[in-house]
């Protein structure tokens, strides 16, 4: 019985001194400052395999300039999209963007039942109510001019009867 009580006896003073947080099993880098501060403002530590790139021959850049830039492709094309075609909610106008906007702007306070919300000349577009129905007029460099559209809250092209009617009369109104 005395054997079974020493052995209990020691096992319960090896649990206790494995759990009793002894400095033993603490270490060195517990004592340092840096994990004293909040987790937030610790240094950050890397492993020592990630602090330098790899060396495997399947990441290698190939070497020449094969690469394009956006503002290569820009410099290189054509500013202007091919020209839609044209139907009883859009026309094509010639001339430039900026110059039919500002055409554009006239026009729409000739046209009787229309008000103008919004215009953006960045973007091309005015923001306009006819007969309580809102939609978009944008403009859009084409080949061949401007192409003047009706466009609705979801982005399509407006086929309601109030844009179809403010559309003739810019049209009629820029054929001038």
């Amino acid at each position: 019985m005395q054997v079974r009580t020493r052995l209990a006896v020691a096992a319960l003073a090896v649990a206790a001194l494995s759990t009793s947080g002894c400095s033993w099993f603490h270490g060195k880098q517990h004592t340092t400052e840096a994990y004293k501060l909040a987790a937030e403002s610790r240094p950050l530590e890397v492993p020592p395999d990630l602090d330098r790139p790899s060396a495997d021959a399947s990441i290698n850049i190939p070497s020449g300039s094969s690469s394009v830039s956006a503002s290569q492709v820009q410099r290189g094309g054509s500013t202007t999209t091919p020209a839609p075609r044209e139907s009883a909610n859009a026309f094509i106008v010639p001339g430039t963007r900026d110059d039919v906007f500002g055409k554009l702007g006239t026009a729409l306070a000739g046209v009787p039942g229309v008000t103008v919300n919004n215009k953006s000349q960045l973007l091309g577009t005015y923001d306009v109510t006819a007969s309580g129905h809102g939609f978009l007029v944008r403009t859009t460099a084409v080949d061949g001019g401007v192409h003047v559209s009706s466009i609705d809250p979801r982005g399509s092209l407006d086929t309601s009867i109030e844009a179809t009617k403010v559309i003739a009369a810019l049209k009629a109104a820029l054929a001038k």
